[in-house]
């Protein structure tokens, strides 16, 4: 059984139907999605670059011999081998199963800051970025529609024109640039009486630095960018409150904003807490070099759910960091492992040292750090592209993904809102009242 359909457990699977034959195992895969998203790309989904469904892959086309069930697993015990689901719909189950693969990965990290889970939302999934899309277009087109010039329409404008974005990892950067750089785009060429200047773009960046796997200088040069296109960088800066949109944050300054996205680091999915399976002050399953759930016969585990030791780390005690990276290289060695010792044989240590990162901010635009090499603008945004395409999974999103980066260099960028997804049984409440 393989608890998550994300990296770990979509490739992990995908190593097991390669590296077993047809009746050597029945391998069952859960998740509440019917799906895996292919994360690196949400922030091109966004903007409009990408087709959101080209971002996800179905389990059950690609896991051909895998047993697909779209639940939710709610508790492990693993003394007894048995796994209680809560499917989408009807009563729990029990399932009982031989080997276990917890792979549940991550969620957000969230602070207890007033208004946060009212007026926030999170950029992990693609029904978020769809939403950001649509969000922040129909903030657009609220500013836009606004004709008073008294100072309530003032307010409600500048309110509306302002986004704001907390957290400065790799998630947070390439949202708010990706976004911003639509809709910059759209106003230029379709809201000809809004002023681009109008808008407010805000980072908030609790630390004094912001994508710290590019290294000091390359963060450094990623802010002059975002300052040098009018963006309003706030390191070494804290959110206070975000109660009613009302934006306070603690080097004193106050506004209000209608987007608030909420980027600040993950931790490990809180239902490794809900097994019998040892874990550390972080509340990640502690595993082995090997991947295997240290003390535990029969249990594995990799991605952002688990510590698992780096040994390609100078200080010793190192785990590898949350990353895909980590997360696609751990799930084939975890693959080829069960699969090796379901034989008889012996797992297999795993070791990869961290090749580099790439980022994007925008169209033609981006920043990397790859093998030591520094990278920036036109190149690090080509390879950024280049890179994810070798990674996203299957041939077919591969193709669909450059089909749609062929059809958007040959066509004007798409920045149409498609507001009523929001709330689509709106029209038809009215109608039946």
């Amino acid at each position: 059984m393989i608890v998550g359909g994300g990296y770990v457990g979509l490739y992990t699977a995908l190593q097991l139907q390669k590296r077993l034959s047809r009746g050597e195992a029945d391998i069952i895969v859960v998740d509440p999605q019917a799906h895996m998203t292919y994360q690196p790309f949400l922030p091109e989904a966004a903007a409009g670059s990408v087709e959101p469904r080209h971002v996800v892959v179905p389990l059950r086309r690609t896991l051909k011999h895998c047993r697909v069930i779209t639940g939710a697993v709610t508790a492990v015990d693993h003394a007894h081998k048995v796994a209680s689901v809560q499917p989408g719909e009807g009563q729990p189950e029990q399932i009982n199963y031989d080997v276990l693969v917890m792979a549940p990965g991550s969620i957000a990290r969230t602070l207890p800051i007033p208004g946060l889970a009212e007026v926030a939302i999170g950029f992990k999934t693609i029904g978020e970025a769809i939403y950001l899309r649509n969000h922040v277009l129909s903030r657009l087109d609220v500013a836009a529609s606004l004709t008073g010039d008294d100072a309530t329409a003032d307010a409600q404008r500048r309110r509306a024109l302002t986004f704001t974005f907390i957290g400065g990892g790799y998630a947070g950067i390439e949202a708010l640039a990706e976004l911003e750089d639509m809709a910059r785009y759209a106003c230029r060429r379709y809201y000809r009486n809004l002023d681009p200047d109008l808008m407010r773009w805000v980072l908030v960046e609790a630390t004094g630095r912001i994508l710290p796997e590019v290294g000091l200088d390359m963060g450094a040069y990623t802010v002059r960018q975002l300052v040098g296109r009018g963006m309003d960088v706030r390191l070494n800066t804290k959110v206070v409150s975000l109660a009613g949109g009302h934006v306070v944050l603690s080097d004193g300054e106050e506004y209000d904003s209608d987007t608030v996205v909420w980027t600040a680091g993950v931790k490990a999915n809180p239902l490794v807490t809900h097994t019998d399976l040892p874990v550390d002050d972080k509340g990640r399953l502690r595993c082995t070099a090997e991947l295997q759930v240290v003390g535990v016969p029969d249990a594995w585990s990799a991605g952002d759910c688990a510590a698992v030791p780096d040994l390609t780390a100078k200080e010793p005690g190192t785990m590898c960091g949350p990353s895909a990276q980590h997360a696609v290289r751990q799930a084939r060695q975890l693959g080829d492992n069960i699969a090796e010792v379901l034989r008889g044989g012996k797992p297999s240590a795993y070791r990869h040292r961290y090749v580099g990162s790439v980022a994007s901010l925008g169209l033609y635009k981006g920043v990397a750090m790859v093998y030591g090499i520094k990278l920036k603008g036109f190149p690090a945004w080509f390879m950024h592209r280049t890179y994810h395409m070798s990674r996203v999974p299957t041939f077919n999103r591969k193709i669909r993904v450059l089909a749609d980066w062929t059809l958007a260099f040959l066509f004007r960028r798409d920045v149409i809102s498609l507001g009523q997804l929001q709330h689509p049984r709106d029209e038809f409440q009215k109608a039946a009242r």
